[in-house]
């Protein structure tokens, strides 16, 4: 892809997750969930913003899963299974500048499945 329409792409993106970004907030009980996904793996951590710390997170690569949706249904399970262990049972979904459909969508429906709730 030429150099430009990638640096259109990632503006694009920017200004994107600054207009969502704006909206959402965690704390402590309520996280917000922030998504990152490249062409070949799929990130996620909750983070509560009161206290910057991060609470739980996931990795594809270190999981060995792509950014496909079936292995992010079980990077979904593995994230809310982290988060029910410290007593945290909703969360703010933050889809960091990203359509929601494809991956970013099933990852989501894959957290309420697991008894998250969004």
């Amino acid at each position: 892809m030429l150099k430009s329409i990638q640096a259109r792409k990632n503006k694009l993106r920017a200004k994107r997750k600054a207009r969502v970004r704006k909206n959402i907030f965690g704390t402590a009980t309520k996280p917000r969930v922030s998504v990152f996904k490249s062409n070949r793996y799929f990130y996620a951590q909750a983070i509560d913003d009161n206290a910057q710390v991060t609470l739980a997170s996931v990795d594809g690569k270190k999981a060995g899963l792509k950014a496909n949706k079936e292995d992010v249904q079980v990077l979904a399970k593995n994230l809310a299974q982290a988060l029910n262990a410290q007593n945290i049972d909703a969360v703010v979904f933050d889809r960091n500048g990203y359509l929601y459909h494809g991956v970013i969508a099933s990852f989501a429906d894959a957290l309420r499945e697991a008894g998250i709730k969004l």
